[in-house]
């Protein structure tokens, strides 16, 4: 759990996860707004203010477990203007936004390992945090699993090829996470880390250059 580690490393970690995670919702609540649904808007989502977002158990099971979550954005299918497709911007704009963070954040990391201007090594450490977090949540969210993004973006797509598939990862997709999350606790073996640790490093060599030794 994230209590259990240094005192230096939590101050850099815990404002980055959470601005991670308030970023990740807004993206879903602004790109919401622009395809037609003012839902979050009129519920106080369209803001960058952790108040609006943070849930308070997910904030606590951050803190104590490791693993949290922000509050969901309320998105009215019915108010978007292309249904089918404006559900699946709305649910991708989440990941999305972490990528383009993590590239932001990775951009600055390759200019300074490459000599083009120093930056302290305090804030190349929180850069290298604020990178590996953003591509950890985007690759997270992106796994088919209800309540998680993905069961939006590749829902359809899963449908089409094996319907019973699709149908039991919306239904016991709670569950599945849940008892996922359990099991690397209890057994200090993450299967979802070792199902998303090749996307992690993938993008983590993209973004700047190497894994960072993962």
């Amino acid at each position: 759990m994230l209590l259990n580690l240094p005192i230096e490393i939590l101050a850099i970690l815990l404002p980055v996860l959470l601005f991670s995670l308030c970023f990740h919702e807004f993206s879903h609540a602004f790109i919401a707004y622009i395809c037609g649904d003012k839902t979050a808007y009129y519920k106080g989502r369209l803001t960058l203010n952790p108040m609006a977002h943070l849930d308070p158990i997910g904030t606590l099971m951050i803190l104590f477990v490791g693993f949290g979550w922000a509050k969901p954005v309320p998105v009215n299918p019915l108010n978007l203007n292309n249904r089918n497709l404006d559900i699946i911007k709305v649910a991708i704009a989440g990941p999305a936004s972490n990528l383009l963070l993590a590239f932001i954040s990775g951009f600055i990391l390759r200019l300074s390992f490459s000599g083009t201007f120093v930056l302290d090594g305090d804030i190349n450490k929180i850069l290298i945090w604020f990178t590996y977090i953003n591509i950890m949540l985007a690759v997270f969210n992106l796994l088919p699993i209800a309540p998680l993004d993905g069961s939006q973006v590749f829902g359809s797509l899963i449908s089409k090829k094996n319907p019973e598939l699709a149908w039991k990862l919306q239904v016991n997709g709670p569950k599945i996470l849940l008892g996922l999350i359990l099991i690397g606790l209890l057994t200090k073996v993450s299967i979802i880390y070792i199902i998303l640790s090749p996307f992690i490093k993938f993008f983590l060599y993209i973004f700047i250059g190497n894994t960072l030794g993962l």
